[in-house]
């Protein structure tokens, strides 16, 4: 049971948390994001607090990794460990969001689906999906070069010819004017398609999923040996970017409103 000398206890611990919450948005906002970070004044000035009590307030969030602060400007922005628990947890409600709509994909087009993000120069898969009510866990975590899978031109889709230069311009394997070239077919197509690139005898399509802001997070992969599947690739790219269509939705994606 509480007693009377908790509640202003908790009281104050609840006001400074709102303090420390005002400031977390602070470092989130328009301005934040246009320069790269804010200085103690302006932030004193946006949350309405005395510089001193910000200053202190800041370095205790650096200290745990939820802000951090520029050494050379010495401005503050939101840091690795609060974009680390946003990662978690958009991951996470991606996956439980995919998996049902994974489901009815595989089960119409009678094959595995697979859920794919990027990371670095592969595509990962996060979830593999069957028709049969189980997942098959020998592809989750595994990753291939972005260049050989349908997955990639999709995930790039965000990405600059410039930018594609930075990530793969120094590997050999992947020539960056036909990879930019099959972004650019996969956002006019609405999806992706691989024919033998990954292995030889495997194709397959995918299609993006947005999050809420229009973002690709994530692909909607299919593939299977070219003997049963090659002959269906048009319409396994068109189921396939409804379901990922699906997800988007529940993601919040509006594509009217983000474009």
């Amino acid at each position: 049971m509480n007693t009377s000398e908790d509640a202003p206890v908790a009281r104050t611990q609840g006001h400074g948390l709102r303090r420390d919450i005002a400031m977390l948005e602070a470092l989130g906002s328009p301005e934040a994001h246009h320069f790269g970070g804010l200085g103690v004044n302006r932030i004193a000035q946006l949350v309405g607090r005395e510089k001193s009590q910000v200053s202190r307030a800041l370095k205790a969030l650096a200290q745990e990794g939820l802000v951090e602060r520029d050494p050379d400007t010495l401005e503050y922005r939101l840091g690795w460990r609060l974009f680390s628990l946003v990662a978690r947890t958009s991951e996470s409600r991606l996956v439980r969001v995919a998996g049902a709509v994974m489901h009815r994909l595989s089960v119409d087009l009678e094959e595995t689906s697979h859920l794919c993000v990027l990371h670095d120069q592969e595509v990962r898969t996060l979830l593999s999906v069957s028709g049969h009510s189980y997942r098959l866990r020998e592809w989750e975590g595994r990753g291939v070069p972005a260049w050989t899978s349908s997955a990639g031109p999709v995930l790039l889709q965000g990405a600059t010819p410039d930018e594609l230069y930075v990530r793969f311009g120094a590997t050999d394997e992947v020539s960056v004017p036909a990879l930019w070239a099959r972004v650019r077919q996969a956002q006019v197509e609405g999806f992706a398609r691989e024919i033998e690139e990954f292995e030889p005898g495997l194709v397959g399509v995918s299609a993006p999923v947005h999050d809420f802001r229009g973002r690709v997070i994530a692909a909607l992969n299919v593939t299977a040996p070219a003997d049963r599947f090659e002959t269906r690739l048009d319409h396994a790219g068109r189921t396939t970017a409804q379901a990922a269509a699906t997800i988007s939705a529940q993601l919040g994606w509006d594509p009217g409103g983000s474009r």
